[in-house]
């Protein structure tokens, strides 16, 4: 058991794509498809409870992952700040799940979902694979923070808008600058906007620190307006026809 949490584990590093990462991303995709016969069929005490639990697999995975951090010697400011975005959309998915609140629904829908897939496709988990702690954590955690976007889209029957996207696009560059301050101040690297990170990522087929920078925006938009373009067309579909 022990072995499970060890700092220096001596199992097989992830792999990328390997068996259990595609098990895993089938499970989550299962998990999310299975929405589309929740929609109404699903009283609101089972979507309350679901929406409940949800938020507590989110918070205690999250609270798991800073305990075992500081349990091996490894917390520290330059890393485990709740500033990567899917550190922070683990807690505001959680409150989002508890309240409802739609703005953070806005947020979450584009940056949220975002952000976690590209983690769910790469995940940040190196030299721990399967079944280490680690491993199960960072696809749980992701995951999460996916299925309760996607609940909220499709079960609850929240949607974003153009409003939504032209917040998230103004909002989320201040938030950026915010965070390449925190790097400056702490010689850090959160959002990866200080170099790339050193494990396989997306990130590694594009040009060389800053110009990823500006490269990461354009796909962030192509991706927000990719997430959007369902409700886009359902929009142009409602609209009366020319005779």
């Amino acid at each position: 058991m022990g072995e499970l949490f060890a700092r220096d584990y001596t199992g097989a590093p992830f792999a990328l794509f390997g068996t259990y990462h595609l098990i895993a991303l089938a499970l989550i995709a299962l998990l999310n498809l299975s929405f589309i016969w929740w929609e109404g069929r699903i009283g609101e005490t089972v979507r309350r409870n679901f929406r409940y639990g949800l938020a507590a697999v989110l918070i205690i995975d999250e609270l798991g992952w800073h305990l075992w951090n500081a349990a091996t010697g490894q917390w520290a400011l330059q890393t485990m700040l709740p500033l990567h975005l899917c550190s922070v959309f683990v807690f505001l998915s959680a409150y989002m799940l508890i309240t409802k609140n739609y703005t953070i629904y806005e947020f979450g829908y584009f940056l949220g979902i975002a952000g976690a897939l590209q983690a769910l496709l790469t995940p940040d988990a190196g030299s721990y694979g399967f079944p280490h702690f680690r491993a199960w954590q960072v696809m749980i955690s992701h995951g999460a923070i996916v299925t309760a976007q996607i609940y909220m889209t499709v079960v609850e029957g929240y949607r974003p808008t153009w409003r939504s996207l032209g917040k998230v696009a103004l909002w989320g560059n201040v938030y950026m600058l915010f965070v390449g301050i925190v790097n400056a101040l702490l010689g850090s690297n959160y959002l990866f906007i200080a170099h790339k990170p050193e494990t396989a990522s997306l990130l590694d087929v594009l040009p060389a620190w800053p110009w990823y920078i500006p490269i990461l925006e354009l796909i962030g938009l192509a991706m927000f307006l990719l997430l959007y373009a369902p409700f886009a067309l359902k929009d142009w579909q409602a609209q009366p026809q020319p005779a």
